[in-house]
């Protein structure tokens, strides 16, 4: 089995999912609150299904996500004035403070998940595993997480 990269990536990812779950649970927030938090700050104001897609979260995942960051003034929703069904989803100046502070914990564990690694071979491992994510990502779309709720 350790000579199958599937395997590896998969025990490799629990490992990931630990740190991240550690770490960002010790300064209150979660993996999600991340990713939505820097998507909206690369990306800009978005509806939810589009940020859903974008970080590969399930629409009523994120309607739950962004009830959290609403509710720590994280984020703010409003009705979108084209299409009333459509809520647009804005970072706050208080969401670009936290994503800030989670950008540190985000390259903390990065260290702490490569720590076997030199810079070289973290650079490697990060180009090739782009390059296996992107050629899948070409051919069936981006892999949705299957349970965001738990990270």
């Amino acid at each position: 089995m350790r000579g199958l990269a599937g395997w590896l990536v998969n025990k490799t990812a629990v490992h990931s999912h630990r740190l991240n779950a550690e770490a960002f649970t010790a300064v209150g927030s979660r993996r999600f609150h991340y990713a939505l938090l820097a998507s909206l700050d690369e990306f800009g104001s978005s509806s939810q299904a589009d940020l859903g897609r974008r970080c590969g979260y399930d629409r009523s995942d994120v309607a739950a996500m962004v009830n959290e960051l609403v509710q720590a003034g994280h984020v703010e929703r409003a009705q979108d004035p084209a299409d009333r069904r459509r809520n647009i989803i804005a970072i706050t100046p208080a969401g670009r403070a936290w994503l800030a502070r989670l950008d540190v914990v985000a390259a903390d564990l990065q260290d702490a998940f490569l720590a076997p690694l030199d810079a070289r071979e973290r650079a490697e491992l990060i180009r090739l595993l782009t390059r296996v994510l992107e050629h899948h990502t070409a051919l069936h779309g981006f892999a949705r997480d299957p349970n965001p709720s738990t990270h």
